[in-house]
């Protein structure tokens, strides 16, 4: 096994190992969040990239052009996020915890998914419309963004469950929050900078590709979510139905274009 697989390998099983304290921790009747699991998801985030490291270092590029790097890149940024969400989180810890919880199971999913036949383990250097730097911070910013949209849309669902008050008023607020820092992040990544790659790639900013189109679309969503909190002053319930829609959207976006529906980006399977 190449020394990068060894990697995703201890980066899974550290997600896996996360699960545990935080299962038990759920018995508890104070509601206090575990003080270990965070610290195992940072070091399984660590792992995981330096699986995207050890990749890099062989094809001299960074390795985000292919979906098993994104998905490892997902799942890696996606252990930070909650780490340091569990880290910087002070009075919501409680609530967080089922948040963290449920994007510990995505995360454990998508390092799950690499081992599916559909995803292509083949090192290559990137073809010539994916050796960009553009490319690079496209993928990476997109991905980090739609890791703070992960955390959200668990925290959603938690939302549409409880019924206590003051919990899902905490829900609301990681709701919102999670979806505000990944917003900008999102925007950068996935629109701006994959629009200047497209010029640098095909020579037009933008082409109305399914994977465009759909990206758009997400942003849409999460625009909305937004939009009906500044503007007209409506959270809650539409706020979390919103957020579950731009995740689901995120997630058809990533894996359903690039299976279902041919365009230019194909070729980065």
């Amino acid at each position: 096994m190449a020394f990068n697989e060894v990697l995703a390998v201890i980066g899974l099983a550290l997600i896996a190992l996360s699960a545990v304290p935080q299962i038990i921790f759920f018995f508890r009747k104070d509601g206090a969040a575990d003080p270990v699991s965070h610290w195992i998801l940072l070091a399984a985030g660590l792992a995981l990239f330096g699986t995207i490291v050890a990749r890099s270092i062989e094809i001299d590029f960074p390795a985000v052009t292919n979906t098993y790097e994104a998905v490892i890149f997902f799942s890696a940024s996606l252990c930070i996020v909650m780490a340091v969400l569990r880290l910087i989180s002070k009075k919501s810890t409680g609530a967080l915890r089922w948040s963290i919880f449920g994007g510990t199971v995505i995360a454990l999913a998508l390092v799950m998914l690499t081992s599916s036949p559909i995803v292509g383990k083949d090192i290559a250097p990137p073809i010539p419309a994916l050796h960009s730097y553009w490319l690079v911070l496209h993928v990476s910013m997109a991905f980090i963004g739609e890791s703070f949209f992960a955390v959200s849309m668990v925290t959603a669902i938690v939302y549409l469950l409880t019924k206590e008050d003051e919990r899902k008023r905490t829900l609301d607020r990681i709701m919102y929050t999670t979806v505000m820092i990944g917003y900008p992040i999102y925007t950068a990544g996935a629109l701006i900078f994959g629009a200047i790659w497209a010029e640098y790639a095909w020579g037009v900013y933008w082409s109305w590709d399914p994977k465009e189109t759909w990206a758009l679309i997400t942003w849409l969503v999460y625009t909305a979510f937004l939009h009906t909190r500044f503007v007209m002053k409506v959270r809650g319930r539409v706020s979390a139905i919103l957020s579950i829609t731009g995740f689901f959207f995120t997630i058809f976006t990533f894996v359903g274009v690039n299976y279902l529906l041919a365009g230019l980006h194909s070729y980065a399977k």
